[in-house]
């Protein structure tokens, strides 16, 4: 079912709008709450969740891209979850993409920086613009669905270490640009 069909039924109300989102973007959203919490259990709520928001949100929202709406919302809510569970130190898919973002990105520690996000977003933005596609995709699949170095290898059909060595780069790309933008990192 397209999208807009799936959209459709949330304005009228119709609980089929759950099955036909579940049958379309389950799976994409399961693994994205589970490339971040790492727990199947969590991310299965997480999911729920979703469905719960989508049900009700939809009739305010009319999402032209529902696969990334969604995404945003299961992520965010499994951010938020790992976020509560970190300190219990459950959860270590998050860490590791942190891990590798982090002499690149600066960390959000003080007021002024949480108002510096909104630019650091707008050169993020800007810089993945410039990206190939191959890479830009590559980058938005690792540091924001959050899927695993050896899966997304797989899928290149290349060998995680070289990816890991492409994912570096561009990394370090990144960094360049911020300083360059003047974010401190």
């Amino acid at each position: 079912m397209e999208d807009e069909q799936i959209v459709n039924l949330y304005w009228q109300r119709d609980e089929a709008a759950l099955q036909e989102t579940e049958l379309k973007y389950g799976s994409f959203c399961r693994g994205l709450a589970y490339n971040i919490l790492s727990s199947h259990e969590d991310a299965e709520e997480c999911v729920n969740d979703t469905w719960h928001k989508a049900w009700n949100s939809m009739p305010q929202e009319r999402p032209g891209l529902l696969r990334a709406w969604l995404g945003k919302v299961v992520r965010n809510l499994a951010l938020d979850r790992w976020r509560r569970s970190h300190a219990q130190k459950r959860y270590n898919g998050m860490d590791i993409l942190l891990s590798e973002l982090e002499d690149c990105v600066p960390a959000l520690e003080s007021v002024e920086s949480v108002v510096d996000a909104k630019e650091l977003g707008h050169v993020i933005s800007a810089w993945l613009q410039k990206l190939p596609e191959a890479d830009r995709v590559l980058f938005v699949r690792r540091y924001w669905n959050g899927e695993a170095l050896n899966a997304l290898a797989k899928d290149q059909g290349i060998p995680a270490a070289k990816l890991a060595q492409k994912m570096y780069s561009l990394r370090q790309n990144l960094k360049k640009v911020l300083e360059t933008e003047g974010i401190a990192l």
